[in-house]
């Protein structure tokens, strides 16, 4: 089975990772399908998706009672279920890896988000991880956070792929980039191999749209009624805007002769949140070349029925996407408070998805207990 819109879309340099992952998406092979079918190349994963996967079905009730024998506590249990899936996914993705050179066939895990804002912590953790699940392919997310840019730097200094996550304003994702170079730097200094580090800056796109449009309904003026929906698709072209800056600098040309990769940016949360806007267009409207979009599955499928890939949406449109903002500052829309509001809730979710993870597995580890 082929999918003429994925492969439209893989065509244009856009790399599709799934925005999921489960003990049953493993053991059925339907991951493989999807990398075999539905082009596609690697996975993201974070607290929210695996407080899902733990909560349905018995796929962990096996690994869950074994932990229980042998006294493992609630961390370390969801420590070794989680290192787990991804370790497998990983092996999945192998031949992806591979073929693409190290660019896809990656797995991404996040470290635990109540680090968020503990720069040695974090870096601590991130070490901890990338030797746990000890695959080539893995990627370590990390959120950008004040605390996180300097854990970013170091953990890439010691040769560690990272998935930079929790991305929202083009100010702290310039901040995200000269953190990487500064870590690439670091890591070809320390004897790393930097052809070998990879990196993605995962920017996130729904919920953009989704605080922005609330304070223009606040608003209900017709001006602010125009602007709905513009925000998140402006916002990405601009962060496009600056990633060709950040990586055509003599800098960054010196490191790239040496044989490191640019760190590509990822379009996150591309799952659209309002139904009246068309269900694909944070994939149809952000097709670039070298990008990733990670997507949840009923993206994906929405994307292979009736996806509009054009090609490239992205190169050339900042000066477009930066009348988008001019408007919502003249209508008063504070975008300093808007991208402080996201960053502190996209922490605080995640947070709380952790807390929901402990909850379920401490409750799992009492049943196998008896």
């Amino acid at each position: 089975m082929t999918h003429q819109k994925l492969t439209a879309l893989t065509g244009s340099g856009v790399s599709i990772w799934l925005d999921d992952l489960s003990r049953e998406r493993l053991n059925t092979g339907n991951l493989a399908d999807l990398i075999r079918d539905w082009n596609v190349t690697g996975v993201t994963t974070n607290p929210t998706i695996f407080a899902n996967a733990l909560s349905k079905g018995e796929a962990y009730d096996e690994q869950v009672r074994e932990l229980a024998a042998r006294g493992a506590d609630v961390d370390a249990t969801v420590r070794e279920i989680t290192t787990t899936d991804v370790r497998t996914a990983a092996d999945v993705f192998r031949d992806v890896h591979s073929a693409t050179n190290g660019v896809d066939g990656r797995v991404s895990i996040e470290v635990d988000p109540r680090l968020a804002h503990d720069t040695e912590r974090t870096v601590a953790e991130a070490k901890d991880l990338w030797k746990t699940v000890d695959r080539p392919n893995l990627m370590v997310k990390i959120p950008a956070t004040v605390a996180g840019l300097p854990a970013i730097t170091k953990v890439l200094a010691e040769g560690i792929n990272v998935n930079v996550t929790l991305i929202f304003s083009i100010e702290r994702y310039q901040a995200v980039m000269d953190a990487f170079i500064e870590g690439i730097e670091q890591a070809k200094a320390n004897g790393h191999d930097i052809s070998q580090i990879h990196s993605v800056a995962s920017f996130f796109v729904s919920r953009v749209d989704t605080e922005i449009d609330k304070r223009l309904d606040k608003l209900g003026t017709e001006d602010a009624k125009a602007l709905r929906g513009q925000a998140a698709i402006a916002n990405a072209r601009l962060a496009y805007q600056a990633y060709l800056d950040a990586f055509g600098t003599d800098r960054w040309k010196a490191l790239a002769g040496a044989g490191a990769h640019a760190q590509r940016p990822l379009w996150a949360s591309t799952g659209v949140k309002d139904p009246s806007y068309p269900d694909t267009q944070y994939v149809d409207e952000l097709v670039a070349p070298n990008v990733v979009n990670t997507m949840p599955e009923k993206t994906l499928q929405a994307v292979a029925d009736h996806g509009k890939i054009d090609g490239d949406k992205v190169t050339g449109r900042a000066e477009e996407a930066q009348e988008v903002f001019d408007a919502l500052s003249d209508l008063g829309i504070d975008l300093d408070d808007v991208f402080k509001v996201l960053e502190d809730e996209g922490v605080d979710k995640f947070e709380k998805s952790w807390t929901e993870l402990l909850e379920t597995v401490s409750g799992q580890l009492s049943k196998a207990k008896g």
